[in-house]
């Protein structure tokens, strides 16, 4: 049987009309917001909002926020990878236990109270800003490999994707800041790693909206597309530019997903 959550979202899909201004609009927003989350992730900071403006329950607006965002991870992975920044078969573990990781936590979601995360949360992500901003460490070369492969994947693959099925902000600065400190990437080979890791969580929280019933397939492809273009665009700069453009960018994501957060928090806005 259906639960009443779920016959609530069939019965706001139902309902929400999607304009031709609203597409036009929510496309341009996912395509900025591609660029962004391919070199620094944070995009969710564009995307969520304008979906729940456009006047989709928060709920509905995370699951086709999922759909769009798999387009945007998937177009940066398949140019990282094609770069030769990525080796599938060096990080299938990986893959596989951030999949798990953020399939996990989205049933979790549903079971525990994330007042204590959010709490801490913009802290964190803030704490992550100024690791990249103020270490001597970050640069395009690899470092001393701290974990192997296969701890990296039962631990921080592990953990991070069970965050961003359990609650997401900031889950691409989190995958780039474990590749730099545990695997000993270069930035620009950690951005592209992140990509490739988020995306496969993303695909994971994806599958559990879908079965809730809360995504809006029209409008998510719509973004979709945008998110694509977006994507490619910052991919190629990740590649060209490296630390030059990640490392300020994610200094200034973090920042602004830390103040969106404490907003929030205290309803500043």
């Amino acid at each position: 049987m259906r639960s009443l959550s779920s016959y609530y979202s069939i019965i706001t899909i139902m309902e929400f009309e999607l304009t031709l201004q609203i597409a036009a609009l929510l496309f341009g927003v996912a395509m900025v917001a591609g660029f962004i989350d391919s070199i620094a992730g944070g995009g969710g900071l564009l995307t969520i909002p304008a979906l729940m403006w456009a006047g989709l329950p928060p709920a509905v607006a995370l699951g086709t926020n999922k759909l769009q965002a798999c387009g945007g991870s998937f177009f940066a992975s398949l140019y990282f990878v094609r770069k030769g920044l990525v080796d599938l078969k060096a990080v299938k573990l990986s893959l596989i236990c951030a999949f798990a990781g953020a399939a996990l936590g989205t049933i979790l979601v549903q079971l525990v109270d994330a007042k204590v995360l959010e709490l801490v949360l913009p802290f964190l992500i803030l704490a992550i800003g100024c690791y990249f901003l103020f270490s001597k460490k970050i640069s395009e070369d690899d470092r001393h490999q701290v974990l192997t492969p296969t701890a990296f994947a039962f631990t921080a693959a592990l953990g991070v994707g069970l965050y961003d099925g359990f609650f997401g902000p900031g889950t691409g600065s989190f995958f780039a800041l474990a590749f730099v400190t545990l695997a000993g990437f270069g930035l620009a080979k950690a951005t592209a790693h992140a990509k490739v890791l988020n995306f496969s969580t993303n695909i994971a929280s994806l599958i559990f909206f879908t079965l809730g019933g809360k995504v809006i397939w029209v409008l998510g492809l719509v973004m979709l597309a945008g998110q694509a273009i977006g994507a490619t665009l910052g991919s190629r700069l990740v590649v060209t530019k490296g630390t030059k453009i990640i490392k300020p960018l994610v200094v200034t994501m973090s920042l602004a997903m830390s103040v969106k957060l404490l907003a929030s928090q205290y309803h500043l806005f």
